[in-house]
């Protein structure tokens, strides 16, 4: 079984800034440069065959290219089960079609209908247990969060390992937004 979602990178620029934000919630596992991105569609553990359909599927989805914004920050979870940090991606009609179009390259694979709602963000940190007040404090520090547009051409089909020091993304394909 292969853990595999879509999304798209963050690009470097972008993301040093965001990693200037990444203080404040002790305990909190901040993740690196490497690992920013707004995901579209989770996937889940796949077979090598079905990775292999789901491939064809997300090929040639294309949608045209994105100018893509970060905006504000929030948080998953509520009080002491907050679990995670982010930030906000300004609403953008490209990206949800993209997102859907995912969602639909999922089923027609055969995978079972994602039965939330699809909220846009960068993951920045994952939380165990934290001290509400502090999240609360750091997304009210942070959400003011503003990014320059950035342009985006491709999405990709990532990998996910996970190890007792996080999960670890692997980019196994792009795709091309033409």
């Amino acid at each position: 079984m292969i853990r595999l979602f879509a999304a798209l990178e963050v690009p470097p620029d972008v993301g040093r800034e965001l990693q200037h934000r990444q203080h404040g919630i002790p305990d909190a596992r901040w993740r690196p440069l490497e690992a920013l991105h707004i995901t579209l569609r989770f996937f889940g553990g796949v077979s090598e065959n079905l990775a292999r359909d789901l491939d064809e599927e997300l090929n040639g989805l294309g949608g045209g290219p994105l100018e893509v914004v970060l905006s504000g920050a929030g948080s998953f979870g509520e009080g002491g089960d907050v679990r995670a940090v982010w930030a906000g991606v300004e609403e953008n009609e490209g990206l949800r079609l993209l997102a859907s179009r995912c969602e639909a390259a999922a089923r027609r694979v055969g995978l079972k209908p994602e039965t939330r709602r699809y909220k846009p963000h960068v993951t920045l940190a994952y939380l165990k247990r934290p001290d509400p007040a502090r999240v609360a404090a750091w997304i009210a520090d942070h959400n003011l969060l503003h990014s320059p547009p950035f342009r985006v051409t491709w999405f990709g089909l990532y990998s996910s390992r996970l190890s007792p020091e996080g999960s670890h993304y692997e980019l196994e394909r792009e795709y091309p937004l033409n």
